[in-house]
């Protein structure tokens, strides 16, 4: 089973990561399925993510780092497979690992997925455990490649025959698991990793079960294009996004540059959705609601479905309120995001302008930006001489253009719109 069809339109789920850091535990994953099940599954949402470092033990505030004496020791099995900490994640006693989460994530409907640096842990290496199937042993195989920010992993010499034996043998375990989707991170920026992008894929397809592969952090170089697209369903063209409004406006032009490599299967990632209850356990900042402001989020799901982005919220779930509830129900909305094509911008700058497609219609969808400081008017010429005009927001039917579409908008605003032709 390759990485080709797991993803025929842009994932829509919850990863862990904003809302808890590596603190996650197993009672947090049950409380946010039960929440995506009970209100978003309708909508279309369904994975559920279990971020960083669910095999290093203990909770804190700092990066789950080991000292130099490897300390502390990561739960691994013997053959330097990462295994969940049995505290955060009581389900996994004896030989259960992940399995007992993923089968209840599966039980409500959804999908389940985790969170792989990049490599083989330090501790294996050091350790030198064998390669499950092989004559090799963890000495072999690793390079002294590793994250600037997280020094549990060395890279991988993808050269060596028991490279691949390893990934293949971490797939088939998280295979047996039941894991749907696989975030590896450390492998598309700062340096571009072909080899073991390549050698993910190929473990992918060999353990026998369908895996979204989604790659971090970014930018991932856009001379890697072609490839990334070719192997990975999703893939970080910025770095860590946060909720403030310089790394969102950033976006715009990043997501435009990314536009002819978007297509089934293949989706830029502007990383997950910063918006609800935050930090509460880390990574940043104090614990809080989202710092942008009413207008900057609507204009992010905006931009998101738009551009057909993956839409990962990192908010907790069971946390939001009415008006994140709103940003993440709305089916007119949602279909953009799921159903549109041709997708493109029409004018860049501070008064910016997407469109798209309404497929088996000659309907399009138009979305207007203002990324200004102050009130603007944000104009698109028609197609057509003239278009009925629907809200998608709201619902509301806003009459007749002719010749051209404008509204006014107050700063970092937008407006998303379906325009039917009249005539």
């Amino acid at each position: 089973m390759d990485t080709a069809d797991v993803a025929p339109t842009p994932p829509m789920g919850w990863n862990s990561y904003d809302s808890f850091s590596w603190n996650v535990t197993e009672a947090h994953v049950k409380a946010n399925a039960d929440h995506m099940a009970a209100h978003l599954k309708h909508y279309g949402w369904q994975y559920i993510v279990v971020d960083w470092a669910w095999y290093y033990p203990g909770s804190g505030t700092e990066s789950p780092n080991q000292d130099a004496a490897l300390n502390p020791r990561l739960h691994l099995d013997a053959n330097g497979r990462m295994l969940p900490d049995p505290i955060r994640f009581p389900c996994s006693s004896g030989t259960n690992g992940l399995k007992p989460l993923a089968d209840y994530v599966h039980s409500l409907g959804l999908r389940f997925g985790i969170h792989l640096m990049r490599g083989i842990p330090r501790q294996a290496v050091t350790d030198n455990v064998p390669i499950l199937g092989t004559s090799y042993r963890a000495a072999e195989i690793a390079n002294d490649t590793t994250a600037a920010w997280l020094n549990l992993m060395w890279g991988l010499d993808m050269a060596h025959p028991g490279a691949q034996a390893y990934l293949d043998s971490l797939f088939e375990l998280y295979a047996s698991w039941g894991v749907d989707f696989v975030k590896v991170d450390d492998i598309a920026a700062p340096t571009y990793r072909e080899s073991e992008v390549d050698g993910y894929r190929l473990a992918i397809r060999r353990s026998g079960r369908p895996m979204v592969l989604s790659l971090s952090p970014g930018p991932t170089p856009l001379a890697s294009g072609e490839h990334v697209a070719a192997n990975a369903n999703m893939w970080r063209v910025v770095n860590d996004l946060w909720d403030n409004w310089a790394d969102v406006d950033a976006l715009f032009d990043k997501l435009r540059d990314w536009t002819p490599y978007r297509t089934m299967n293949s989706w830029p990632d502007p990383d997950m959705i910063p918006i609800g209850r935050l930090s509460q356990q880390g990574p940043v900042g104090p614990p809080r609601y989202s710092n942008l402001t009413p207008d900057e989020q609507r204009t992010l799901m905006t931009l998101w479905c738009i551009t057909r982005s993956p839409l990962m919220w990192g908010g907790d779930l069971v946390e939001n309120r009415a008006s994140e509830l709103a940003l993440m129900t709305n089916a007119a909305v949602l279909a953009v995001n799921q159903r549109s094509t041709n997708n493109r911008e029409l004018h860049g700058g501070p008064s910016c302008v997407w469109t798209a497609d309404v497929p088996g219609t000659n309907d399009k969808y138009v979305a207007l930006f203002n990324r200004g400081s102050s009130m603007a008017n944000v104009s698109c010429t028609l197609p057509e001489k003239q278009a009925l005009v629907t809200d998608l927001w709201s619902g509301a039917d806003l009459g007749t253009a002719n010749g051209t579409f404008t509204r006014t908008l107050p700063p970092h605003a937008s407006g998303l719109y379906r325009l039917t032709p009249s005539r």
